[in-house]
């Protein structure tokens, strides 16, 4: 019997107009309620180690309407050479028969759906609209997260810090045509106004550890083991916490393991999406936002693309 040839995966430019920000966050939405009624099935990721402190992942996740398979490659030290950290693909399949439907490029699906993941947590745990954001982190994340806010609050001031101001200006200078208004932060010092703090390192030790403010929102992206941590124990014990995946987070979300945290009082997202405090509770509390990520996320982004080629 004739085989059919698998498509050509979609490059980078491709995949990121299949996933548009305001469809992707809507999809996420979607994709964290099936995924706590256990709609979506997605185990826990496969960790396969590589040369050089590098990882081979493999994430799938299947439900009833499409399954995904991501396999990436996570190489830290081609920051050295020159090449990208993150290569691989995100094959979408039609559950029935097994065939592959579309092939979508890797690391911008990880960029994007994780960008739109945080403005999800965004619009659930935060009433207002953004006024004054601060992304710690100057890589790959921390651009996929420019464009997300770009899109999605583009009145917002947008502040960097890096690891050195050298590094903020170099983003800031990159990215100035992206928004109306960004500029680098030349100390550690965070300004009261500002309303929502991303982090987006890979740090092992913490780059925020502010005490709580009521009204602040800060989101952890980038510590993604154990041994990491961006977020510190003074602003984690002070604040309502919420995280994308309960059950990975225990195992990946390296601040909330290393401060200790009492995970009886850790908030899936899921929690909140289904019964959002108001306005004025949240302008009274603290908040954090770890996220971790899963399969689930990638299964959203290709649940986006299949309907924009399907529109198309």
């Amino acid at each position: 019997m004739p085989q059919s040839r698998p498509p050509a995966p979609f490059a980078a430019t491709a995949t990121a107009r299949l996933t548009p920000y305001p469809a992707l966050v809507d999809a996420l939405a979607t994709a964290i309620t099936d995924y706590t009624a256990q709609r979506i099935s997605s185990p826990e990721r496969l960790v396969v180690p590589l040369n050089e402190d590098a990882v081979l992942l493999s994430m799938p996740a299947t439900a009833p309407d499409l399954a995904i398979h991501k396999l990436v490659n996570v190489c830290p030290r081609n920051r050295e050479r020159g090449l990208p950290t993150i290569h691989g693909q995100v094959m979408a399949i039609e559950p029935n028969t097994g065939e592959t439907l579309f092939i979508l490029d890797g690391p911008t699906v990880t960029g994007r759906r994780t960008a739109a993941m945080t403005m999800l947590g965004v619009r659930t745990l935060s009433r207002a609209a953004l006024r004054d954001v601060l992304l710690i982190g100057t890589g790959a994340q921390a651009a996929n997260h420019l464009d997300a806010i770009a899109e999605l609050y583009p009145d917002a001031l947008i502040r960097v810090r890096g690891s050195a101001p050298a590094r903020a200006q170099a983003f800031c200078d990159e990215h100035a045509a992206k928004v109306r208004r960004m500029q680098p932060l030349t100390d550690d010092a965070v300004p009261d106004s500002v309303d929502l703090v991303i982090a987006l390192t890979t740090s092992r030790t913490p780059v925020y550890d502010e005490a709580p403010r009521a009204g602040r929102l800060v989101v952890g992206v980038g510590a993604f083991r154990p041994d990491m941590a961006e977020i510190g124990a003074c602003t984690l014990h002070g604040s309502t916490v919420f995280v994308d995946d309960p059950a990975g987070a225990k195992h990946e979300a390296g601040d909330l393991i290393q401060a200790g945290v009492d995970w009886a009082k850790v908030s899936g997202l899921a929690a909140a999406l289904n019964a959002a405090p108001t306005t004025a509770n949240y302008d009274a509390i603290a908040r954090v936002f770890k996220t971790v990520g899963c399969a689930a996320w990638d299964l959203a982004a290709g649940r986006v693309a299949r309907s924009v080629l399907n529109a198309g």
